[in-house]
């Protein structure tokens, strides 16, 4: 398998790795539970390195993209971003990224770990002619995730930056020896989160200053376990469990966020456009609370019923500290979406009960 650029300063640390796609990555440092509390109480370090970052170069720049996506990002201004889908024609979702325009460049970035899908799926649309430049940046560019309350103070410290003003996807450059970098206010845990793009050669320097600045104010490196769970607390969809080629936007709940009703035609607009006039969006992201005790958490794509009606599925599932019970994000048909809704979710060949939860989940 593939390995991060960082995974010896993880093994280090004490890391448990599994398996994402072709790449090993850090699942925890030997306590997750440890993890979510530093998230919430204190502050986390994570490396996302494995997110697709795409560089969009060339005059032509903003114009290209444009053309193609699902939201407007002419209104942006240099240190501003936007989330937006790329879609078919029926408007499923081939993708879902945050755009960041810098002053000579777009930053793609990935909300979800799918290898270069979203790339191999944007460069099919670069026709001859265009000035534009797409450059894969999945393994030159590293990726870092600051989370918790303590993270402004900590990069302040590390980095000399100031971040408590920047407004959710609000970027800022900084400096670190000779190295530059970006850092971009995002919505990782439905906390305060702020990544940290760097070219990859300064990826392990910036790792081990961050810890070591960060460790008096309780800095903790997490893994995927930890993120996964306040990432399904906090009800946030990511590219691939939860968004992908079986959803339209609207029906994650993506309305005046990662599409434009006034933009121009793009690939599956007229479908977007056609759900808000008559409001026929088939199904929608909802939260899901298990009871009782469930052999092990529903995969994704586990179905849920109601009655002997099979009625949508399960895409993505913990184990919630918050909740102290299962939790899931699923996708329900839209006449039983609303807050507790007594369904059943199917479990190795079992129907465990649940009830829709609205999103964020919160303490019961």
């Amino acid at each position: 398998m593939k390995t991060l650029a960082l995974h010896k300063q993880h093994e280090a640390l004490g890391a448990t790795f599994q398996p994402c796609g072709e790449w090993e990555v850090p699942l925890h440092y030997g306590n997750p539970l440890l993890e979510y509390e530093s998230i919430h109480q204190r502050a986390g370090l994570a490396d996302l390195s494995l997110r697709g970052k795409i560089m969009v170069t060339g005059e032509d720049r903003v114009s290209w993209l444009q053309s193609i996506i699902s939201n407007d990002i002419l209104p942006l201004k240099p240190g501003q971003g936007r989330y937006s889908a790329f879609m078919n024609h029926k408007g499923k979702m081939l993708s879902y990224f945050r755009v960041f325009l810098q002053p000579e460049t777009l930053i793609i970035e990935d909300v979800g770990e799918v290898g270069d899908l979203t790339f191999q799926a944007l460069r099919k649309f670069l026709l001859y002619g265009t000035k534009a430049k797409l450059h894969n940046g999945l393994e030159s560019w590293g990726l870092l995730l600051v989370t918790g309350p303590n993270g402004p103070d900590i990069l302040k410290q590390a980095l000399g930056v100031e971040v408590n003003s920047l407004q959710v996807l609000d970027t800022i450059a900084f400096t670190f020896g000779d190295m530059q970098g970006v850092i971009a206010r995002t919505e990782e845990t439905g906390g305060q989160d702020f990544e940290l793009f760097v070219q990859v050669e300064g990826l392990t320097t910036l790792w081990s200053h961050l810890l070591k600045i960060g460790k008096e104010a309780g800095l903790q490196p997490v893994g995927r376990e930890a993120l996964e769970t306040v990432r399904i607390e906090g009800g946030l969809a990511r590219l691939g469990p939860d968004l992908n080629d079986k959803i339209v936007p609207p029906e994650a709940n993506l309305d005046g966020i990662a599409f434009s009703l006034s933009k121009g035609c793009y690939p599956g607009q007229e479908v977007v456009a056609r759900m808000d006039t008559y409001g026929s969006a088939k199904r929608r992201l909802v939260g899901l609370i298990l009871e009782g005790e469930p052999p092990q958490l529903p995969e994704a794509g586990a179905k849920i019923f109601s009655g002997t009606r099979e009625v949508g599925w399960v895409s993505s599932s913990t184990h919630s500290p918050l909740i102290k019970k299962p939790i899931a994000l699923g996708f329900p048909l839209r006449e039983f979406t609303q807050p507790q809704t007594k369904l059943e979710i199917e479990i190795l060949d079992q129907r465990f009960p649940a009830s829709v939860c609205a999103l964020p989940f919160t303490a019961l």
